[in-house]
């Protein structure tokens, strides 16, 4: 570390008052840089040793001119590994770097303990340097062109991954298949029944449930008949298995997905891990940091960092959100009895000191990602508290207008934005469309339209890995449509039912 001896002392302080309140996480290095090295390593997405490509350096340059025009101000970094590398900016004040210590610490137990982490590479910087040095190997052998094109085209399908994939077990311990008697009726039935007890077997799998079962298996054989197991969703690993690519070019693109999946988990508790380290160091700054000369820099950092605007701001419904449930939790405002009570008066003085709170956000930093997060504790009095209502823009006030307060719509807006980490959710169905070795790929709409541009410049770097015409099939204005690339020429075309199978 090289931080100044006054922030190491802090820093030994405000560790180990994070590790009393409970926090647990990997060895943390600080790392203090100047403005135009924190930009060159934040362009690297942390990692100062990634592989060579002119989209980092396009991201310096914004990085670099935000800075110097006051636009924007980089106060932290940190890294998911073991250990933690983390990198302060040098002319950020004490009391800033201090707020950040605390900070960073919530992060690294938030990466340390959050289920959904659990399975990324704790060694990515030896891993990132890794991908370098095969990058450049490659580049020397092939040339820069054609490798930088390929990084390009591959970095375009970044997002067509399946960020819970991970957790995906096709081998349910719960479940095993039971073949009916080859006399039967349908010799080719199978069930599914949960494992159980002789004697709980009628209750864990009735009649009904059974046939259930068995009409929608043969339901999703005959939907996904097309492609044996059914639609794939992580089309970078689709194509690494499928697309006839070149050993260099297999390399490249394996990279390109293993980075993508390293940073999955963060796509998908962006509201939870900044909600969860603004609480700590929050915490631990008010009650045993700051000094009454620091007060009024701490609340003008606070201040920006929290602030409101047009876009969801992921410190500000974490914090609150946190903050919420630990004050419900405290008081006992959960449970069946107080979602029974209708008395306004008795709901907004409840309070049975049942002291949970710290138990519960603990627990909810353990087990849940941003959509079960705001599914499970989004509460109709928290929106209409932090004024969370759907708005939209209106051309003629050019003001922002509230659309609808009714909180289940909000609610469905707001977990719709959160889900699969704000990206379309893009699946292939078929690798031999109409016998002619075309990739056929399904849109799952669920009310987010495809952008056509991005979609046909994504289907162009398809093709170029595919080799043979590329198609997705969505919806837009409730009709059903189909975006194609050959090589050649981008054709859309409005589909019927009959047309899409």
């Amino acid at each position: 570390m090289n931080l100044t001896p006054e922030l190491a002392e802090y820093h030994v302080k405000i560790r180990d008052i994070a590790r009393e309140y409970g926090l647990d996480f990997f060895e943390t290095i600080f790392e203090m840089l100047d403005f135009d090295q924190i930009n060159e390593v934040a362009a690297y997405g942390g990692f100062p040793t990634r592989y060579p490509h002119w989209r980092h350096g396009m991201g310096f340059e914004q990085l670099d001119k935000g800075y110097r025009y006051g636009l924007q101000k980089i106060y932290e970094l940190v890294i998911n590994n073991d250990p933690c590398y983390a990198y302060l900016l040098s002319s950020n004040s004490v009391v800033e770097n201090k707020l950040v210590i605390a900070h960073v610490y919530g992060h690294c137990d938030f990466f340390k303990n959050n289920m959904w982490f659990s399975k990324t590479d704790r060694k990515m910087m030896d891993r990132m340097a890794n991908h370098s040095t095969r990058i450049r190997q490659l580049i020397d052998r092939h040339g820069q062109d054609p490798v930088e094109d390929l990084i390009d085209r591959a970095q375009s399908l970044e997002n067509l991954i399946d960020l819970y994939g991970e957790f995906v077990d096709d081998k349910d311990p719960w479940l095993k298949p039971v073949v009916e008697d080859a006399d039967a009726e349908d010799d080719r039935a199978v069930n599914l029944k949960v494992r159980s007890k002789t004697y709980m077997d009628g209750f864990m799998n009735p009649p009904e449930v059974l046939e259930a079962r068995r009409k929608k298996i043969e339901g999703d054989a005959e939907e996904n008949a097309r492609l044996p197991g059914g639609p794939q969703r992580d089309l970078l690993s689709f194509i690494l298995q499928h697309a006839p690519l070149e050993q260099w070019e297999w390399e490249v693109l394996n990279i390109i997905r293993e980075e993508a999946i390293y940073f999955a988990p963060q796509r998908v508790t962006k509201i939870m891990n900044e909600g969860w380290a603004s609480y700590w160091h929050r915490r631990i700054m008010v009650e045993h940091i700051l000094d009454d000369s620091e007060v009024i820099d701490y609340a003008d950092t606070m201040a920006g960092t929290l602030a409101e605007g047009p876009a969801l701001n992921p410190y500000k419904i974490g914090l609150e959100l946190f903050l919420d449930i630990e004050d419900r939790w405290n008081k006992g405002r959960f449970g069946l009895e107080y979602e029974r009570c209708q008395d306004l008066h008795a709901r907004e003085i409840w309070d049975t000191n049942a002291g949970l709170g710290r138990e519960q956000i603990f627990l909810c930093r353990k087990i849940h990602n941003d959509v079960t997060f705001v599914d499970e504790y989004l509460t109709e009095e928290f929106c209409h508290r932090h004024k969370l209502f759907v708005y939209r823009f209106n051309p003629r006030t050019r003001r922002r207008e509230i659309v609808t307060r009714d909180f289940a719509t909000v609610k469905e807006q707001l977990i719709r934005q959160l889900a699969n980490g704000g990206a379309p959710v893009i699946e292939a169905v078929d690798v031999n469309w109409k016998n002619r070795g075309e990739l056929y790929l399904q849109h799952r709409h669920e009310h987010q339209d495809l952008r056509q541009d991005w979609a046909l410049s994504t289907l162009r770097n398809l093709f170029a890995l595919w080799k043979r015409p590329v198609h997705v099939e969505t919806r837009l204005e409730g009709k059903p449509v189909r975006y194609s690339c050959d090589g050649e020429e981008e054709i859309t075309q409005i589909i019927g039912d009959a047309d899409a199978e």
